[in-house]
């Protein structure tokens, strides 16, 4: 699943090619990839528009448009944009083609066809929804011991809370948890300050090497020229049921925690 990493790889890539640029036309071969608002509304709103900027806020690309509308783009489970003026390496799962001038067009694909585009015209009540994002300067140590405090819940479980930290998700929780020697199923308002701190620089030192590494290609996400990220290369516990530990030469486990699968090491992460 793409998360915040894989986006903002898409951002910093998709970017440079589709800043400045107009949208002749978006053309949806999933119809249902178009949330709201309805079609003939939709190409009423964006064809003709040029592209101003490309954000990120949690797992949402955010389209920004010269008319003040925002296009959000969140890719759920399965969903990769490829950009070129060729033909999509992927037809049979293409949902959705962004036609701009000049021919270029970027091709969302998405397998699964969870994912979903929307326009609105104020993004305020997405941002709203959404907590800190844990790379910015207001993510800080003090904001995540007040953010556990007083959670009855694993820890693993408040860290995929997206009103509370936007953006992290499932296999870079089992990073920064790994990182820090705390096991995914321990109460969040039972750690120490000490972890608290840990956890803290863990989560955004895991998150920065995977967008340096382009994100990972655990399975369907591909970077917009096509390429696979390599982030997935460097873990440590996620997805690496059956292998060994780096660190003690421990099996890594998987347990399920809040009906997501978890990886860790029971050595390491006591």
């Amino acid at each position: 699943m793409p998360e915040l990493p894989e986006v903002e790889t898409i951002k910093n890539e998709l970017s440079p090619l589709a800043v400045g640029r107009t949208i002749v036309s978006v053309e949806f071969l999933w119809e249902k990839t178009l949330l709201s608002p309805d079609i003939s509304e939709f190409a009423r709103r964006v064809n003709g528009r040029k592209v101003v900027s490309l954000d990120r806020r949690g797992k949402y690309l955010v389209w920004r448009l010269d008319s003040g509308d925002s296009l959000l783009v969140h890719l759920r489970m399965t969903g990769s944009f490829f950009i070129g003026d060729g033909s999509s390496p992927d037809p049979s799962h293409t949902r959705a083609i962004v036609h701009f001038d000049g021919g270029l067009k970027a091709y969302f694909i998405d397998p699964r066809k969870f994912g979903k585009f929307q326009l609105v015209s104020d993004d305020g009540w997405m941002c709203g929804k959404l907590g800190v994002e844990p790379l910015s300067d207001e993510f800080t140590a003090e904001v995540l011991t007040l953010l556990l405090e007083g959670k009855k819940a694993p820890v693993k479980a408040v860290l995929l809370r997206q009103d509370l930290i936007a953006g992290v998700g499932n296999m870079y929780a089992d990073e920064a948890l790994y990182e820090a020697g705390i096991r995914p199923a321990r109460l969040a308002d039972g750690l120490t300050s000490i972890e608290i701190i840990r956890l803290h620089g863990a989560i955004r030192e895991v998150l920065r090497r995977a967008v340096a590494s382009g994100g990972a290609s655990i399975s369907n996400y591909f970077r917009p020229d096509g390429a696979r990220g390599h982030a997935h290369e460097g873990f440590k516990v996620a997805h690496r049921r059956g292998g060994t530990c780096y660190c003690c030469g421990g099996p890594v486990e998987r347990i399920v925690v809040c009906q997501r699968g978890t990886y860790f090491c029971p050595a390491c992460q006591r």
